[in-house]
């Protein structure tokens, strides 16, 4: 049973207002001070992988500049492109364009291609590796299909922001089986209510053709929001496209989400098989608060459920009280909630402490980079393995007018990140395609060339003056072949060979 003392403080973490950056502070100060065990509900094993991971792909990443500054200090030795070749080869783990080099001795080595080739050259490297061993496989996708059964669904289909700092919010944040919840980002988390109805008819269409409609089964489609918000200068960190206002950005959430009902109820005439769920990430902790709706569907903003604030009430507790007082705090705040739903959050939240375990133990409670620090930009429909916090901003649209801002947002970022520093921002043009569906690779190649173009018009002087370099991907992703590079303004091998 929860002691009185207890009771009171979860109400008032639970229920602090949005808006208020440093409303989350003293909770993360006082997790970070007191030194104590691990808690009980902590996945080591997870958080070990997930850690190891991580570092292996942004190391890879983030030993490019330092390598490219060794270049820059020798390239005009009589022998640079040999010695140039070798330092990549042993500080990058792959050789660099002769055609680069070879011209070094008479203009300018050219930076701007070279940072962008590495960071290409990594990607495809990244891809191809996480293609072939599947790295963030869970231990058991079954436990999932058996929550979601157990609490009545059929499908989580989840819209992040497109910041990059939410990248890892399903395999992480939310410890989800990638593969088993759909994700597509948007800027600001505002999805294309179009889009997401046509997902949502296919998946219906598709049980109705099994035998599985939620007329049998009862089960419901599960739509998720994730806006984000910092409690480290949060006036700064937070969304970009709402202006870093946190009310903004949940409310805009919550808006999407109703149009996303209203459209299924207007259409379809079964919004009860819809259930709403907005999630808040704090992306300095990356801890969760949770906007239950009530019995009529409705989400309010003047409590919610705070992860950091149950991870400090449970920290020494044992495994089977820890859980119970997770339950009962659910319970309080979503007396009138579906049962079904109530269940998943509360393995939301569940998951969610070990990253927070993880976020303590290695990086003090806080990440050290709080703000942006992507290392590309990915544009257009794919990109399932970046599953790794701040390592790309992520534009997913199928023309350039209908996602014109999240680039816009995405080139405001690295203008900060790279450009102001003489470095280009690398952008990889990435369609996906069903090989089975004839003439769907040319199509996928199509959409590239045609938002490639786009965004050249879109933005000529960093065009012109290298600012930019594109890199177009295509991939079957009904098979387990790697990405095939269509094409690149700066010189890739394997261009135009179809894997």
């Amino acid at each position: 049973m929860l002691q009185r003392s207890k009771s009171k403080q979860s109400s008032k973490l639970n229920r602090a207002p949005l808006g208020r950056p440093g409303a989350r502070a003293s909770v993360v100060s006082a997790v970070v001070d007191k030194q104590r065990g691990i808690h009980a509900l902590t996945d080591m094993r997870d958080n070990a992988q997930l850690l190891s991971y991580e570092r292996s792909v942004k190391g890879s990443f983030d030993r490019i500049e330092p390598g490219l500054r060794q270049l820059v200090a020798i390239q005009f030795e009589i022998d640079f492109a040999t010695q140039a070749q070798e330092i990549a080869s042993r500080e990058l783990g792959f050789e660099l364009p002769i055609d680069l080099l070879d011209s070094a001795w008479t203009n300018q080595l050219d930076i701007k291609a070279l940072y962008s080739y590495c960071v290409f050259e990594t990607y495809r490297r990244f891809c191809d590796h996480s293609i072939t061993t599947s790295p963030l496989a869970m231990h058991s996708d079954s436990d999932f299909d058996e929550l979601l059964e157990e609490c009545g669904l059929h499908a989580v289909d989840l819209t992040p922001c497109a910041d990059g700092r939410l990248a890892h919010v399903i395999r992480s944040v939310l410890r989800l089986p990638p593969n088993k919840v759909r994700r597509k980002s948007y800027a600001g988390a505002v999805f294309d209510v179009d889009d997401n109805v046509q997902k949502w008819t296919e998946i219906e269409l598709l049980r109705e053709r099994a035998g599985l409609s939620t007329s049998i089964s009862g089960s419901r489609y599960l739509k998720v929001v994730v806006y984000h918000f910092s409690t480290i200068d949060g006036q700064c960190e937070g969304c970009a496209a709402h202006d870093s206002k946190d009310d903004q950005a949940a409310a805009a959430g919550r808006d999407a989400l109703y149009a996303f009902r209203e459209a299924i109820e207007h259409t379809h005439c079964c919004g009860a098989s819809v259930d709403l769920l907005l999630i808040g990430v704090d992306t300095a902790t990356d801890s969760i608060r949770v906007h239950v709706p009530d019995e009529k569907g409705d989400i309010g903003f003047d409590s919610h459920l705070s992860s950091i604030g149950l991870y400090e009430q449970t920290l020494d507790e044992p495994r089977d009280q820890a859980l119970y007082q997770i339950q009962q705090a659910v319970e309080r705040e979503c007396s009138t909630t579906r049962k079904g739903l109530k269940r998943f959050v509360c393995a939301l939240i569940e998951n969610n402490l070990s990253q927070i375990e993880l976020v303590q133990a290695e990086f003090n409670g806080n990440y050290a980079d709080v703000g942006h620090a992507e290392r590309f930009i990915g544009v257009g429909v794919g990109f399932e393995e970046i599953q790794i916090r701040n390592l790309m901003y992520f534009a997913y649209l199928k023309t350039i007018e209908e996602g014109a801002s999240d680039i816009d947002v995405g080139l405001k970022i690295f203008k900060s990140l790279n450009i102001s520093r003489g470095l280009p921002a690398p952008i990889v043009v990435r369609f996906d395609y069903h090989g089975s569906i004839p003439g769907a690779r040319e199509r996928a190649i199509s959409r590239c060339e045609q938002i490639t173009e786009a965004i050249i018009k879109r933005f000529p002087q960093h065009a012109d003056d290298a600012s930019i370099h594109i890199l177009k991907v295509v991939r079957d992703c009904q098979s387990d072949s790697p990405i095939e590079i269509i094409d690149s303004s700066v010189p890739m091998a394997g261009i135009g060979r179809k894997a």
